[in-house]
């Protein structure tokens, strides 16, 4: 089975019951370097009106793992971007843009709950005219929708599989949060 231009597996739906997570997968390219310096700020500015953490980097080399075409790829290089810290319970919002300004990047929400879900909707919308192209794919469906009550059915259902699977497995563990913040659902 292939994966999709933003990651998910071509062949599934977000509605399947294969799907554990609920995860806004988000890709494109920004329209010059000037649209770069005004997205960080941007996002600074939310962060301070919301007192919420960022965090700037630039690194000189980084190996990124990317889907180009249905096909994975390593982009080597030097990266530029911002980290923003939107809940404890919801991967880092990661801005990590290449050489040619392209970013791919996935923001797991489903333990935030049904708020942090939309907000990082809203901020996605919100940058979204300093991007060239600009793709979302919203395994919660709110992106497209913007219907809460579906959003919410896909976190119930996720949670309640969740929980069924840890039930059935005690030595299981639930929503492990690794050191560079993203969330694995279940491990066991």
């Amino acid at each position: 089975m292939g994966t999709g231009a933003l990651g998910r597996p071509s062949s599934e739906s977000p509605t399947s019951s294969k799907w554990m997570g609920v995860t806004v997968h988000f890709e494109g390219t920004l329209k010059s370097t000037q649209a770069l310096s005004s997205l960080l700020l941007r996002i600074e500015e939310i962060a301070l009106a919301e007192t919420l953490l960022t965090e700037r980097f630039e690194n000189t080399e980084v190996k990124l793992g990317r889907v180009r075409e249905e096909q994975p790829w390593e982009y080597v290089g030097p990266t530029k971007g911002i980290v923003l810290y939107l809940h404890e319970d919801c991967e880092p919002l990661r801005l990590e843009f290449d050489r040619e300004l392209y970013v791919q990047e996935w923001v797991k929400t489903q333990f935030a709950g049904v708020a942090i879900h939309i907000r990082l909707i809203q901020i996605l919308r919100e940058i979204e005219g300093f991007f060239r192209t600009f793709a979302v794919n919203d395994e919660g469906e709110y992106w497209e929708s913007e219907n809460k009550a579906v959003l919410t059915e896909h976190i119930r259902r996720c949670n309640e599989a969740i929980a069924e699977f840890a039930a059935q497995n005690p030595h299981s563990r639930v929503k492990v949060k690794e050191p560079n913040g993203r969330l694995t659902d279940l491990i066991g």
